[in-house]
């Protein structure tokens, strides 16, 4: 077996790949970006992206369906372009994110508002914006959005969020659809709140929601949800409460390369046929669909490169230290996550067992457990999997400065974001 046989690639995506010897995204060697604007650096594929988006498109062809991009999960300007000259709308989950998509020219129109806690303020702002509807996940925030929209002469469209209580098998911090999460409202209270909706002037009901968590890898979840979320319609609707949209959430996980059992998600496209055969049987097939995927479109797409700094033999563990850190890479340290970790050059080194680790002042500050590398102190490693949830969870903890990032579309390299200094960070902050 060769060497390049046994180190991991990013699964399911042949855009990040060995050369040769060298590992490039599409046609860049990493090594070159490296070298070129330092680390550590987050390095996206355009044709990844796109490809994963190509996999939801595939499965609304023929549909009435519009496609938002969870923005959480990567909200760098680049990241938001790719979808927005793709036709995505977005789905947002505060005020500076609605900034983001009408900076990087998404469409308002096509913005779906969610979360528990959005302010007075962020209501008109959204609302002044023209937004396409307000994902509502309680009964005292439809009183609240009611009297914002009446007070600027308005009427907001409004979808409420319903928890299913169906279990998605996740990390409990990413499970959001069972009765302890905060979000949603409950499956039992859900057609007293719609008609409560259906009274208040400011509001005009248009759809039903629901997200049951994320990184979600098997089908059952969805399949569950989306019985109850029907069931659910057809109760609404014979109260005469018309809903003209589906937004079904996103979640849909992606393979982090650890072999898991269980841990391949089904591909977009083969779950959407399942969850269409559901709709199709109820009799609504007419209605719009709505879907907020943002893992599953950038997870994949993204390496986060650093550099070896130290080899660090112990008693009972052996330590690589690298450049990059939890402030970089939060989801290890915050989830207990799994991300491949490969060389970006293949050589012949000894071959030993290190926690990688970096220089964040905390024991939490790790990257990956227990992996064999063959490496030396001033060789340039990647970090797999790392488009979601890295750089938009990213901090200055310990003062460091958030990396630069860098798209790739074909053979042409992109910054996206300018590496931060310590003067980007202190910029808003004065002595007494």
């Amino acid at each position: 077996m060769s060497p390049i046989s046994r180190l991991p690639s990013v699964p399911g995506h042949p855009f990040i790949a060995y050369q040769g010897d060298a590992l490039q995204v599409e046609g860049v060697p990493l090594s070159r970006l490296a070298q070129a604007h330092g680390t550590p650096l987050f390095v996206y594929s355009k044709a990844a992206m796109l490809d994963a988006l190509g996999a939801y498109q595939r499965g609304f062809a023929g549909r009435h369906a519009q496609i938002c991009y969870a923005m959480k999960a990567n909200s760098s300007l680049g990241v938001l372009q790719v979808f927005a000259q793709a036709g995505c709308g977005f789905d947002i989950v505060s005020g500076g994110e609605l900034e983001r998509v009408v900076a990087a020219g998404g469409d308002a129109a096509k913005v779906i508002f969610s979360g528990v806690g959005k302010s007075r303020a962020e209501m008109a702002q959204a609302l002044s914006a023209g937004i396409g509807c307000f994902n509502v996940e309680s009964e005292t925030e439809l009183d609240v959005l009611s009297a914002v929209a009446l007070g600027m002469g308005l009427t907001a469209p409004v979808s409420i969020r319903v928890n299913p209580n169906v279990d998605p098998k996740t990390h409990p911090y990413i499970s959001t659809g069972l009765k302890g999460n905060k979000f949603g409202v409950a499956h039992e209270d859900a057609l007293r709140i719609y008609q409560h909706a259906a009274s208040l002037k400011g509001l005009r009901v248009i759809g039903i929601d629901c997200h049951i968590g994320s990184q979600i890898t098997t089908t059952e979840p969805y399949l569950d949800a989306m019985d109850r979320v029907l069931e659910l319609i057809t109760s609404i609707e014979a109260a005469g409460i018309p809903i003209a949209h589906i937004d079904f959430g996103g979640g849909l996980g992606i393979d982090y390369g650890n072999d898991e059992k269980g841990a391949t998600p089904p591909q977009a496209d083969a779950l959407w046929q399942q969850l269409l055969a559901k709709i199709d049987a109820k009799g609504f097939a007419h209605k719009k669909l709505m879907i907020e995927p943002g893992r599953s479109l950038v997870g994949n797409a993204g390496v986060c490169v650093t550099e070896v700094l130290y080899l660090k033999p112990g008693e009972q563990k052996n330590f690589c230290i690298i450049d990059a850190a939890m402030n970089d890479l939060p989801r290890p340290a915050m989830y207990q996550a799994f991300h491949a970790i490969v060389p970006l050059s293949i050589t012949a080194k000894p071959q030993a067992t290190y926690d990688v680790v970096g220089p964040v002042c905390e024991s939490g500050d790790w990257i990956g457990r227990d992996r064999a590398l063959n490496v030396a102190a001033g060789d340039f490693m990647a970090v797999l999997s790392a488009g979601a949830y890295c750089m938009s969870m990213a901090s200055n903890y310990n003062t460091r400065g958030r990396a630069a990032e860098v798209l790739v579309d074909g053979d042409t390299a992109h910054v996206i974001r300018q590496r931060e200094t310590a003067q980007d960070q202190m910029r808003g902050e004065q002595l007494v």
